[in-house]
């Protein structure tokens, strides 16, 4: 199959969107993992602190309002029929606040009930965590919570977010989730897992979408190897699913020959019944256009079958998140 490490990193022409063959094949996509903001409703520090670059690179470009207007106009072409928000970085205070505007926000006609499904914040190791929990859960649409784990090293040395997965608190509401029917996306890094996997092992009735294909940062020979190890193993927890999601903020000069076998590892791991499509939009389109993601990742599962192929761009994702369109 050969390691991401041994592409070479020349940027692949965008591909014409009008002559895409999977706008005919898909009657529908799930988008199972996007982000929206309005910068006039909810406050996102980081989106209004300037000149400082994160972990996937200069947010410069998208410092600014990302409607679902926005969004859907990104899709152009493609038959993509629902999505999942993922919580984006609001403040802490504002966290309940931005699951209320997501939920006008796919009420109204406009939208066609976009976002369906909505994955909200809510700080596990908080003592007001039921509060904050019930208050999410008085919006329909509402399927589970993201807190993250690991981002990079630089800036989980920081954050100590890592710090989260020892942290007794946060393993039992992690188990509460689970009973209240909510999912729990997890952000981390390969570094992490093997501390994930004992935690996660731990909460078997909480279901567990591992967000970006847990990170795979370092795509040289060993770095792949270790990342692949460590998928391996989590995937042997029938509880936790996969997000084929956010290559660009890993290799900024990403292609489908890239990804590809970080791609079929995954599914090689966790079948297409638990791996899901997601565009990380805005945030990957700092370096792709929609079309040309999307077509990356058509080309990537270049062999699957048609059956396989609605698992992964629908199939899953509509289970997982409990999405009926």
């Amino acid at each position: 199959m050969g390691y991401p490490g041994d592409k070479a990193n020349e940027q692949e022409p965008r591909p014409d969107q009008s002559a895409m063959p999977y706008v005919a094949d898909l009657t529908e996509i799930i988008d199972a993992h996007h982000h929206l903001w309005d910068l006039d409703q909810v406050h996102y520090p980081w989106l209004m602190e300037k000149g400082v670059k994160r972990f996937f690179g200069d947010p410069t470009p998208i410092q600014e309002n990302y409607l679902i207007n926005d969004l859907q106009r990104d899709f152009g072409a493609l038959p993509v029929k629902g999505s999942v928000h993922v919580q984006v970085g609001a403040a802490l205070n504002d966290s309940v606040k931005e699951t209320a505007w997501l939920q006008t926000t796919a009420d109204s006609s406009q939208s066609k009930a976009l976002p369906n499904a909505i994955v909200a914040f809510c700080d596990l190791a908080a003592a007001n965590v039921d509060a904050i929990l019930s208050q999410h859960r008085a919006y329909p649409n509402v399927r589970g919570v993201r807190q993250i784990v690991g981002r990079h090293s630089a800036e989980d040395a920081v954050t100590r977010s890592g710090e989260l997965l020892e942290n007794p608190i946060f393993q039992g509401n992690l188990r509460v989730l689970g009973n209240l029917e909510l999912s729990f996306d997890l952000q981390l890094i390969p570094p992490q897992m093997p501390k994930a996997y004992e935690l996660i092992k731990r909460a078997p009735n909480t279901k567990i979408a591992l967000c970006h294909a847990g990170s795979p940062w370092d795509q040289s020979q060993s770095g792949f190897k270790h990342w692949a190890n460590q998928i391996a193993r989590l995937a042997t927890l029938p509880n936790v699913f996969c997000k084929l999601s956010g290559f660009g903020m890993f290799d900024h000069q990403w292609n489908a020959d890239s990804v590809r076998p970080l791609i079929h590892h995954a599914i090689d791991c966790f079948g297409v019944e638990r791996c899901m499509f997601g565009s990380n939009f805005p945030v990957d389109k700092l370096y792709r256009g929609y079309a040309e993601v999307f077509d990356y990742y058509w080309q990537a599962v270049e062999g699957c079958s048609h059956d396989e192929v609605v698992r992964l761009f629908s199939g899953t994702a509509k289970g997982f998140y409990k999405i009926a369109i």
